[in-house]
């Protein structure tokens, strides 16, 4: 059974640090990409950082580039994200999700896999 667990969300201050956690099982973790996207309420799904574990390029999107930092221990399967200097906008809830292949797609439909989701709430 493909499962995705998500944990490590919380509340924060404007300003402070979360690290996010997707641990993979149920599939062959070295075959896939690895995306996190975001959800805050009446918005849409929005990508926010990709990892390949085939060559383990990465990527992010532009509103959060050089405040997180996308991870990966492949002897854990688990891919982590580092969230810092975190702003009330990135209040969300916060999915992993993966897809087979090296490349790092930023559409979430294209997605096969995604976990539960963990809530981050940033006070301003």
């Amino acid at each position: 059974e493909v499962q995705l667990v998500e944990s490590g969300g919380g509340l924060v201050q404007a300003g402070g640090s979360l690290r996010l956690s997707c641990a993979a099982s149920g599939f062959t973790f070295d075959d896939y990409a690895i995306g996190w996207f975001r959800q805050a309420p009446g918005k849409e799904r929005e990508g926010v950082s990709w990892i390949s574990s085939v060559d383990g390029s990465t990527d992010y999107a532009d509103s959060v580039k050089g405040r997180f930092t996308i991870s990966s221990d492949d002897a854990k399967n688990t891919v982590y994200l580092q969230m810092n200097s975190l702003k009330p906008e990135d209040t969300a809830v916060y999915y992993c999700a993966a897809v087979y292949g090296s490349h790092l797609w930023r559409s979430p439909k294209i997605y096969d896999y995604w976990g539960q989701g963990t809530q981050v709430t940033v006070s301003s």
